[in-house]
């Protein structure tokens, strides 16, 4: 069995090489090929932390990998990142162990970018200027990095509850060469975006309904365990065409769950971002629809993106 490092899986996986795989698992997905079970998660309240794991089967693909994420909170403030994690991967026609990515969850990380990106080629503007990012952290990084590959934009907009981690995020990509600007609250970062991406582990709404307009697109990914929530349950009742990842997970524990908790009726989304990208049902049709992409990470991406890694390290 082969292990492999992070640095070997960062000099294959880009973001460009992320989205087309992460394009090709969902549309397996909307085409029924894909095989998940529920995930587990694993909170430990004592140190701020939470645990994931995640595995899928999808037709056609020849690994099946199993994914363990940690997030920890307060680990910058030990000099340690926020998140970490693993995947095992195994023959998917043997059942035989064949690698461990020592990926530090950079797999985990580039994937959900590249799922951002995905829901916006489908649901967001053909054109806008501003992207509006609610969180400074890796993920922050990611979605930009991802949604480049399908989308242009020059300016950003973003916001954090650090002022120093904000003054960072908002360094380097003004270094990648953006328009990139200091909101001073999450309501200036909506009032001034075409697109605004949610990616922090919030426990409490930062997004309200009020703040959205006609034609923008949100995508929420923080609130991937039970208690996370980054927008107020008003958002999905206002939007025009609500999407998921995973009907079962984001009715568990995503923003659509706080939706129906609130009296929203489930029949209000509009289906699952696979069954669009596999062209099954339509994305955006107007250009003044408010769309919202739930995302709340699912595992045939983990198992995707492991068996391109390996397939480019052959």
């Amino acid at each position: 069995m082969r292990t492999i490092d992070e640095a070997a899986l960062r000099s294959v996986i880009t973001p460009r090489v992320a989205v087309d795989a992460m394009r090709e698992a969902f549309r397996a997905d909307g085409e029924g090929r894909a095989h998940v079970p529920a995930v587990i998660n694993l909170d430990v309240p004592a140190h701020k932390g939470e645990f994931h794991v995640k595995t899928a089967l999808i037709e056609g693909v020849p690994h099946v990998a199993v994914k363990i994420a940690s997030g920890f909170y307060d680990n910058p403030a030990k000099g340690l990142p926020s998140g970490s994690g693993l995947m095992a991967v195994f023959d998917a026609t043997t059942g035989m162990p064949v690698a461990l990515l020592l990926d530090n969850g950079f797999l985990t990380d580039i994937r959900t970018g590249a799922a951002g990106a995905i829901a916006a080629e489908v649901l967001a503007p053909r054109q806008f200027a501003t992207v509006g990012v609610i969180g400074t952290g890796l993920q922050a990084r990611h979605q930009l990095r991802c949604l480049r590959v399908v989308r242009s934009f020059s300016r950003i907009f973003a916001w954090g509850p650090d002022a120093d981690h904000l003054e960072a995020y908002v360094r380097e990509m003004r270094d990648e060469g953006c328009d990139a600007r200091a909101a001073s609250t999450p309501e200036a970062v909506c009032r001034e975006a075409d697109v605004i991406i949610t990616a922090t582990p919030a426990r409490a709404p930062l997004v309200r309904a009020e703040w959205l307009r006609a034609g923008q697109h949100v995508t929420a990914l923080g609130s991937d365990s039970p208690g996370k929530q980054e927008l107020d349950a008003g958002c999905l009742e206002r939007a025009d065409l609500i999407v998921v990842d995973r009907m079962t997970q984001c009715a568990s524990f995503g923003e659509l769950r706080h939706a129906l908790d609130a009296g929203m009726r489930p029949d209000r989304v509009h289906g699952e971002l696979g069954e669009i990208v596999a062209g099954m049902k339509e994305g955006r049709t107007t250009p003044t629809q408010i769309t919202i992409a739930d995302l709340t990470g699912v595992g045939f991406q983990d198992t995707a993106i492991a068996s391109r890694a390996l397939e480019l390290l052959r």
